[in-house]
């Protein structure tokens, strides 16, 4: 990393709203010019991976007066897909304990320690895991672990997702989470208290809307990926030992059913524009800035972001998305189309209850104490559109650079 421990784009996520925004100018011009009436709004996804306003959004209305949403993601591929997919809902919940210090070595019979009841629900909720259902994904980070060894932790807090296929499933995990949370507070003679972070619901897209985008992207088509670009990816795949393919060099068909037997769901991630699919009809557009290697959320998912295929591939996606809008503006029947799959086939025998509470406020300070000690640092590298042609340039890296194989590579 340019600054250990500094906060980073971890699949891509600062090329979304460049997208989006090319694609608005772009379809603003030509409603201006053609006399087209309509509006465009533009929408920040903020803090996706803390899953941190849409469902707010959701709840306070921000979607009430909208005719449909277009959603953009990062991928390798050109894709989009309607109905249910493979992703899971989750609730993000935060579990803050709350003891009596003491010195740990004088007097630790004088204390109750917080950071023993984390230790004691993370211990319970690691045996419970076999015998949850095989769809359910969970995870958690101890975000307060106390001062210092010494001192008995009077305050500890431990984080969880609580990931299912469904609003039932995920309130049955949340609740299992709550009552291990209470019994780790019985033991050690501590208290409880829990704040939800963020959350998100199963996303459903809508048929006809993704329909067109599909249209859409194969008369845009892949971009024109140079010898350059392939160099880099295959070294990338090379490195991180997945099948060495290259590019993307297909669009793949149209995919997408109404709902998924439970039985074939295996979980994954979560989004948050899983409410707003409920809010309005909604589909996710991904566009092709980034290379087949790595597994998510790892330094070789954010390789591609400073080269010509991210800018690439949010062109791409810029042309598709601007087309889209065009689509929707200048056909009044794609809306109609749109709206009757929303309540005839989407909401039919299904209602969307938000997992979120009505005191429930968005996480604002979760990364502040991140950014305020590495923004002046990180300002060192911004990129200066005023001096450099592109952000390698200003780097000084030569496209593409990677490793030479080693002998042993070579065998």
């Amino acid at each position: 990393p340019m600054i250990p421990g500094a906060p980073g784009h971890g699949e891509g996520h600062n090329s979304g709203m460049p997208l989006n925004i090319t694609a608005a100018i772009a379809v603003k011009t030509i409603m201006e010019r053609e006399k087209l009436p309509g509006t465009i709004r533009l929408w920040p996804g903020v803090a996706e991976e803390l899953l941190g306003t849409k469902a707010y959004y959701v709840r306070d209305g921000v979607f009430k007066d909208v005719d449909v949403a277009l959603f953009t993601h990062i991928g390798a591929g050109f894709q989009t897909s309607w109905g249910e997919g493979g992703s899971n809902g989750m609730i993000s919940v935060e579990y803050n304990f709350t003891g009596e210090s003491a010195h740990g070595a004088g007097a630790p019979w004088r204390g109750r320690s917080a950071l023993d009841a984390v230790e004691l629900m993370n211990a319970g909720w690691n045996y419970r895991r076999e015998h949850l259902r095989l769809q359910q994904r969970s995870h958690y980070v101890i975000s307060d672990g106390g001062d210092q060894p010494n001192v008995v932790p009077p305050t500890a807090s431990v984080w969880y997702y609580f990931r299912e296929t469904d609003y039932p499933h995920i309130k049955e995990l949340w609740e299992i989470g709550n009552r291990m949370a209470e019994g780790a507070a019985l033991m050690t003679n501590t208290t409880v208290t829990s704040r939800v972070l963020g959350s998100a619901w199963p996303a459903h897209m809508n048929k006809p809307v993704a329909e067109t985008m599909q249209t859409n992207i194969e008369a845009v088509g892949l971009p024109t990926w140079t010898e350059a670009d392939e160099t880099l990816a295959k070294a990338l795949q090379q490195e991180v030992g997945v099948p060495v393919t290259g590019m993307v060099k297909e669009i793949r068909p149209l995919r997408g059913r109404e709902e998924y037997p439970d039985e074939e769901k295996r979980g994954g991630g979560s989004d948050d524009i899983g409410d707003v699919s409920w809010a309005v009809p909604t589909i996710t557009l991904n566009y092709p800035a980034n290379i087949q290697a790595g597994p998510g959320h790892n330094w070789a998912n954010a390789v591609s972001m400073a080269t010509p295929i991210a800018h690439k591939g949010v062109t791409a996606g810029a042309k598709a998305q601007a087309m889209e809008v065009l689509d929707l503006v200048t056909r009044p029947d794609l809306v109609a189309a749109a709206w009757d799959y929303f309540k005839n086939v989407q909401n039919k025998g299904r209602s969307y209850t938000p997992l979120l509470r009505a005191g429930d406020t968005p996480a604002i300070w979760l990364n502040k104490e991140t950014m305020d000690r590495y923004r002046p640092e990180m300002k060192k590298y911004y990129y200066d559109p005023s001096r450099y042609k592109t952000y390698l340039e200003q780097l000084g890296i030569a496209y593409p650079t990677v490793r030479k194989p080693s002998s042993a590579d070579q065998q």
